[in-house]
């Protein structure tokens, strides 16, 4: 079997880093395990491993036929059997498909946002879906939005599974003191909710009980992050608050930290729960998108809805106030992901769903 993964850019996102991981992943296990990033480049290259054929193909225009004909002749080169598209790369896939009808396609939907969204915001998506053989999706609410409206009927739920690139890279120090770090894994942007999480910080004082928090992300510079970086400054929380921008050493920064959170108002599977299991943080999470089968409440971690002000600050206090239950909830919660959402699991149900589209 011949496989290569697609992505528009290899920054560090969550569908972005779920294409990687495939791709190293599968290079154990296949003939041919490639990837292709379609438009932009970023820090996850680092995590490409040797055995993985690399081909970036520096796409300029949403019809790009250089682009098109490079990754034909790749495939081809290759004897490429599927292409596995992630996110918005499908539409390039489509463009070879229709020079190239041999490969098949199966895309990959990481948007948990979409399950909300109607047809006609999503028209070019359908129109294309005719050329798919296979769906997949990261949640449940995603595939009933599947199988109701793309041209592709055979529609699969395969979650997703997080490892640790760069092992060895030591370069990120969290500042605050030991045994009292919250970190907040996730990129500056919609619809991930920091300032949710800052205003709950600064209003159970919790510096003052000696806690820092530290947000791990890539910092896009616009609005968002500037409201951000305005709060900080205004409540006089920069000793206690602190950015750190895009990272690769995420196993050594988990491991400075006692708690991990999430508070997007919109979430697909969030590779970051899995982060933070392997990493053993307790975790406190909004219950959007995949995050409440992930996590079981009061068992494996703490969930919150992410628009109630009240219910975030009530399961932050639970947590801080008790170390046992720390140590409880990051024990477990540990265990269920390496039972159920580890790379040897999912791998296993990824390659049985290829196996039906050849």
């Amino acid at each position: 079997m011949k496989v290569i993964q697609i992505i528009d850019s290899l920054e560090a996102g969550g569908a972005e880093r779920m294409a990687v991981n495939y791709a190293n992943a599968l290079a154990k296990k296949i003939t041919f395990s490639g990837l292709v990033a379609t438009r932009k480049e970023g820090v996850l290259i680092n995590q490409i491993h040797s055995e993985v054929p690399y081909l970036f193909l520096e796409k300029k225009k949403r019809i790009d036929v250089k682009a098109v004909f490079k990754l034909r002749e790749f495939i081809k080169k290759n004897k490429v059997d599927i292409v596995h598209a992630h996110s918005s790369s499908f539409f390039i896939a489509v463009l070879v498909k229709l020079t190239f009808p041999k490969v098949k396609i199966i895309w990959h939907d990481h948007y948990g946002t979409r399950a909300k969204e109607s047809v006609k915001q999503n028209k070019v998506l359908i129109l294309m879906s005719v050329f798919f053989s296979s769906i997949f999706v990261v949640n449940l609410q995603l595939k009933e939005w599947n199988k109701k409206n793309m041209k592709c009927s055979n529609v699969i739920f395969i979650p997703n599974f997080a490892t640790f690139q760069n092992v060895s890279e030591q370069v990120t120090v969290l500042k605050g003191k030991e045994g009292k770090r919250i970190v907040f894994l996730a990129n500056l942007k919609k619809p991930k909710n920091h300032i949710l999480i800052l205003k709950a910080f600064h209003e159970l004082k919790l510096n003052e009980l000696g806690w820092s928090l530290h947000l791990i992300g890539k910092d896009y510079s616009d609005s968002y992050s500037q409201e951000i970086k305005s709060f900080i400054k205004f409540c006089s929380l920069g000793n206690d608050i602190h950015l750190y921008g895009e990272k690769n050493d995420i196993k050594f920064i988990l491991s400075q930290a006692s708690i991990g959170i999430l508070a997007s108002t919109e979430e697909g599977f969030p590779v970051t729960l899995l982060e933070y299991a392997l990493g053993n943080l307790a975790v406190v999470s909004t219950n959007a998108g995949y995050c409440s089968y992930v996590i079981k409440d009061g068992l494996t971690g703490l969930l919150f809805d992410p628009s109630s002000d009240y219910d975030v600050k009530d399961q932050l206090l639970k947590l801080i106030m008790n170390d046992l239950l720390i140590k409880k909830l990051s024990d477990n919660f540990n265990e269920s992901v390496m039972k159920n959402y580890s790379e040897e699991v999912v791998i296993e149900k990824l390659i049985f769903a290829y196996k039906k589209n050849i």
